[in-house]
Parts: structure tokens; sequence; C-alpha cells
């Protein structure tokens, strides 16, 4: 699908069933999603630049992700997208200068696009060239990523809230396995802060080649949005190592407290067998079949024993008690 914006906000659909002879002289934004081939060379003959595919945009290496070709700047950053779900992930997306007209190429749907596409019309002195939707575009994109770090750190709290329990609820005891499945609340919370440092490193290196577009130079404007949503970048990237240190903390938090539990546990198992085993001893003693065995023909016997096995338990139990074992 290809949608273009014109510099007084009007939207043109392109198609390639009626394909434009060139395109209009407004035309300020190519919004490329999920183009198909034809797409692809209907806009590459209509600009005349060669537009990125899918695993170019993949390309790893810095030399390929920032160049100029021919008059031309190509742009790629990985953006986070689907913040919300369980699984959020990295999508590439190339931003492409020719001329006065900015060409974008993705294959999914982030957030900041559409946040970006309804504040449009409150861009100050309009959408004038490709350079100013650019810097707007990564500014919106900067800002979007500062709410989902935001989002992170409320659901972070209230992870922290049920792993050390709240004082004020009264709760003292946990569902069985609970701590397991904070464990995995955990590692999604990591994976979503992992793609944002990720993406922001990204968005750093393109600001700092876009710094450099002779275009950017050429307005005051946008070189100082420039140089302060590289700010907000670095500022960001602060933020998310310090987010990432919470998480390290709340995961070996986690995994103490399941082993204090365990411990627990291990430890009534093992004050149960220490209590039990001299009423085992005394048992094990009457129960031996020696012919001669004096306590056999007491009249009492049977009392007596019930009784030394009872006071063999009690007299332990409460010397555990009052060492404050239990």
């Amino acid at each position: 699908m290809i949608t273009g914006y014109c510099v007084n906000g009007e939207t043109v659909a392109l198609s390639t069933a009626e394909p434009p002879s060139a395109l209009r002289p407004d035309l300020v934004w190519i919004d490329l999603v999920e183009p198909t081939k034809a797409e692809d060379l209907m806009i590459e003959g209509l600009l005349g630049i060669p537009i990125p595919t899918r695993d170019d945009l993949r390309d790893i290496e810095p030399s390929s992700r920032l160049y100029t070709d021919d008059g031309a700047v190509f742009m790629t950053a990985s953006l986070v997208y689907r913040s919300d779900t369980e699984m959020p992930g990295l999508t590439d997306v190339g931003f492409i200068l020719a001329g006065k007209c900015l060409v974008t190429v993705r294959y999914a749907e982030p957030r900041a696009f559409g946040l970006f596409k309804a504040g449009m019309h409150r861009i100050p002195g309009g959408c004038r060239n490709g350079a100013v939707i650019l810097t707007r575009l990564l500014e919106t994109i900067v800002d979007r990523t500062a709410e989902i770090l935001e989002q992170a750190v409320d659901r972070i709290d209230d992870l922290a809230l049920q792993v050390f329990g709240d004082k004020t609820s009264g709760r003292r005891h946990r569902p069985p396995h609970f701590l397991e499945a904070r464990l995995r609340d955990v590692a999604g919370h990591h994976r979503l802060v992992a793609k944002t440092r990720d993406s922001l490193a990204s968005l750093s290196r393109l600001l700092t080649f876009v710094y450099t577009v002779p275009d950017v130079q050429a307005d005051k404007e946008t070189r100082e949005l420039c140089r302060t949503v590289s700010r907000d970048i670095q500022s960001l990237s602060e933020h998310t190592a310090f987010i990432s240190g919470n998480i390290t903390f709340l995961l070996d938090a986690s995994l103490g407290l399941i082993n204090v539990e365990q411990n627990a546990i291990i430890k009534i198992f093992s004050i149960a067998s220490v209590v039990l085993l001299p009423p085992t001893l005394v048992a094990s003693v009457y129960g031996m079949n020696f012919r001669i065995m004096p306590e056999l023909e007491w009249q009492f016997g049977y009392p007596w024993a019930l009784a030394a096995m009872v006071l063999s338990a009690v007299i332990p139990f409460f010397f555990f008690r009052w060492k404050g074992w239990l």
C-alpha cells in the first residue's frame, strides 16, 4: 500500500492499477507499507532511485544502513512494535530523502507512524519538505519510545509489589508457583527493554548521520530539532540502563525468595524427622524380638512405651520453639 502526503496535509493514494505519469510537485512524503514488487518498481520509476527490499532493510552492516547514493540519502532504523503484547519485537524501517520528498519503507505498523499522521497538521511551519518530515517523524518515534519505557516502569513497579508483597494488604502466603509465574513476567519485561535499547542505539546512529545531511544543515530549525532529539535519545538510553538494572535486581530477588521458600520447606521436613526420631528409637527398642526383655512382662509396659514416645517427641519440639527454629 502506498500513501502520499502533500505540503497542505492532503492525502494522496498511489496505486499500480492507475500509475501516475509523474508525482505531484507538492508531494513531500510517500509511505510504503508492505509494498509489492510492482509498487516498488512504480516508485523507483517516478523518483529514479532504488527502493530497498525487506532483505535490504535487514542488513546489519552500518555501511549498508546509512549511505548516500546519487544524491539520495538512504537510512534504516530498527523500531519497537507490538510493545503492548507479550512478544514485542523490532521492525526495520527505511527512510529515503530524495530531493524534497521523504520515502518510508516498512513492513510493520509501529504506533509512532499513526501518531505522527494524526498530528501532521500541528507541525509548526507546516510540512515544507522531506527533511522537516523526517526530523518531526523521528521526534515522534523517540517520544513513543519514551512512552513505552514509562509503561514498562509502571509494570515493573506493579510486579515488584507482587513479588515482595504489599504490607497494607496483610497477605503473607502466596499461591503455589506464584513466584515461578513472576519469573516469566520478568523475562517479558526484559525482552521489551532490551528491544527498546537496541532501537535507541539504531536511532542514535541514524540521527548522527541525519545531522550531516545538507538539507538538514541548511534549515536552522530542523538542525536544532535534530540535535534536541539526539539528546533525548541519549537520556533515554541512560534511563533504559537504569531500568535494566531494576529488572536484574527483581530477577535476583525472585530467585532468592524461591530459594527461601524451598529452604523453609526443607527445614520443616528436617525438624519433623528430628522430632520423630526419638519416638522411632523407643518403638524400635521395644519392637525387638529378644527372649529376655523385662519390660515385656510389665503390666503397664504398653502405656509406658506410648508415654515415652510422646515425651521424646514433645521435648525436642518445645526445645526447637525455645531456640526460635520454628
